[in-house]
Order: C-alpha cells, then sequence, then structure tokens
C-alpha cells in the first residue's frame, strides 16, 4: 500500500503537469491556427476586393450602355428603318449582358436581379416603342417613340438599378 501511495505521490504532480502543458500547446495551436485564419483572409481580401470593385464598374458601365439615351445614340444609324434599329438595340443589350454575365459572382443576388430587371425593362421599353410604329418607319421615328415612353415613365429604367450597385458598393468599400 505504502508503494502504491509513493507511486501516486509521483503520479499525480507529474498528470498535473502534462494536463497543464497539454492546455498550453492546445492553446498556442489554436491561436496559431487562427492566426494563419487572419493572415489567409487578409491576403484574399487584398485579392478580392480589386476584383470585386472591377466586376462593380463594370457593372456600372454596361447599365450605362443600355441606358435607352446612350444606346440610341451609339446604335443609330440613318439607313435603319425601326425594325432594324430595334433589332440592333436588342442585340447590343444582349451582346453586352452576355459579356458581362461573369461579374454576377461578385454582387449581391439582389444588385444582379436589379440589373437583370434593368436589362429587361430597356429591352421591353425597345419591344413596346417599336411595336407601336410601322416597321419600315425611319429609325429616327422609333428612337422619338423610345424617348417620349422614357419622359412619360420619368425615370430611366437603369437608374434604379445604377443607384442600387453605386449603394452596394459604398456599403461594402
Amino acid at each position: 500500500m505504502e508503494v502504491f501511495v509513493e507511486f501516486l505521490k509521483i503520479l499525480l504532480p507529474a498528470a498535473v503537469v502534462l494536463y497543464g502543458m497539454y492546455l498550453t500547446v492546445q492553446s498556442f495551436l489554436s491561436k496559431e491556427t487562427e492566426k494563419r485564419l487572419i493572415e489567409i483572409r487578409s491576403r484574399n481580401t487584398e485579392t478580392i476586393i480589386p476584383v470585386r470593385l472591377q466586376a462593380y464598374e463594370r457593372i456600372c458601365l454596361f447599365l450605362e450602355r443600355i441606358s435607352p439615351h446612350n444606346l440610341v445614340l451609339r446604335v443609330n444609324n440613318p439607313a435603319y428603318n425601326a425594325l432594324q434599329l430595334q433589332q440592333r438595340m436588342v442585340a447590343d443589350i444582349r451582346e453586352e449582358y452576355n459579356h458581362n454575365l461573369s461579374q454576377q459572382v461578385y454582387m449581391s443576388d439582389e444588385a444582379w436581379l436589379f440589373v437583370k430587371n434593368a436589362m429587361e425593362e430597356v429591352i421591353g421599353l425597345i419591344n413596346t416603342a417599336a411595336s407601336e410604329i410601322e416597321k419600315e418607319a425611319p429609325a429616327v421615328e422609333l428612337a422619338k417613340h423610345i424617348f417620349e415612353k422614357i419622359v412619360s415613365r420619368q425615370e430611366d429604367p437603369t437608374s434604379r438599378a445604377l443607384h442600387f450597385v453605386k449603394d452596394e458598393i459604398r456599403q461594402i468599400f
């Protein structure tokens, strides 16, 4: 029995020291892991933020380019009739959209929905205006009709999306 008590006198302090070492090593490893995660996040942030900002810039440019005012001025050709202008504008919008489709990865779902809805509204506006005039009418007539529709709405279809995207940029950065 006395050997057992002596054994406990040695084993108990050794167990306490071992447990203390375990806690120390565990704490050290935990802090190192946390430190590395923070370092990785920091490096990711340095990489991701410029890419996200570039994506928002590209979407703002997309919205400006598909704005009916800018679109008509950029695409209009005096040789076009209304149907040709309509087809050219819709094709240009879809091409721009497809070119910027990957930017949705860097945006919130809500912001991308605003962008997509703005594109659909512009296409709808163009198609509605085109359906109200003769297909063979000069392109100027279609342009005039599109501008009249915008004035009656009192808001460019892309302005809400552009405003939302800019607000989101301000919140993130």
